[in-house]
């Protein structure tokens, strides 16, 4: 298996012969506002992509969302994409991407194929309170194939319940969690802070931790330096891995 993070969120997991792309935010850099209510005020993206968007989608064969706030799926991603490729997303996602055009939708309750790769929806919460409520419902995705390892993509969650009985019920060899301690002016962090991620480790000992979801949007106020600060201080940076736009990660069995 072998991942490959574009930026922010945006992935590709090459597994058992099938190419995912996960999350796609391809607008270039500076594109949009900054998120509103929120510190640090820049324009959004922050960063470019380290290749053009037909490049990111090129050989894609299914697209992953776990949800469709504007920075796990802009405006971009959906002139790219060809409205046909499948498209696997949490239920209450299904008739908003259907009207913006993609034909080939399929909500994902519990469980999905898409060829040889398997995927299991699982659960999160985006933040605490009636905060969380407001930014609606999120899901993580575990990815796997015979004889490959399973991969978790948490989604936009903070250190939650639901993340760990994902991790206990799935065991993944590498778990994928959306850091940068993402936060509005009021309230708490709505992703996870280095210290989740620290209590992610610590959880699964035998799980490769991967942070991303960092430098690229105005409101993630833990960049990739802070971060590996803190769950170095922690005792478990052995096992967090935090990769560069552009670079590619592979896990075996």
């Amino acid at each position: 298996m072998i991942l490959r993070l574009f930026r922010h969120a945006t992935l590709t997991v090459d597994v058992a012969g099938v190419r995912l792309l996960v999350d796609p935010q391809l607008d270039p850099k500076g594109h949009r506002d900054p998120v509103a209510g929120s510190p640090r005020p820049r324009r959004n993206p922050l960063v470019d992509l380290p290749e053009p968007p037909e490049a990111v989608v090129a050989g894609v064969d299914a697209v992953l969302l776990t949800h469709l706030h504007r920075d796990h799926f802009d405006e971009t991603a959906a002139a790219t994409l060809d409205p046909g490729l499948p498209i696997y997303c949490q239920p209450s996602d299904e008739a908003a991407l259907r009207e913006r055009g993609f034909t080939a939708v399929t909500p994902v309750a519990e469980q999905a194929r898409h060829g040889t790769a398997l995927l299991a929806r699982t659960g999160g919460r985006h933040g605490t309170g009636e905060l969380a409520e407001r930014l609606g419902p999120v899901s993580g995705f575990m990815i796997g194939a015979a004889g490959e390892p399973t991969l978790y993509i948490a989604g936009d969650t903070i250190w939650h319940e639901e993340v760990a009985a994902a991790l206990d019920r799935f065991k993944p060899r590498a778990a994928v969690v959306n850091a940068g301690g993402a936060r509005f002016l009021e309230g708490d962090p709505v992703t996870m802070t280095a210290q989740d991620v620290a209590a992610v480790a610590r959880h699964a000992p035998d799980t490769v931790v991967v942070a991303v979801h960092l430098g690229a949007v105005n409101h993630c106020v833990e960049g990739r330096l802070e971060t590996r600060t803190q769950v170095d201080a922690a005792g478990v940076g052995s096992r967090v891995r935090i990769p560069d736009d552009g670079e590619r990660l592979r896990f075996v069995l």
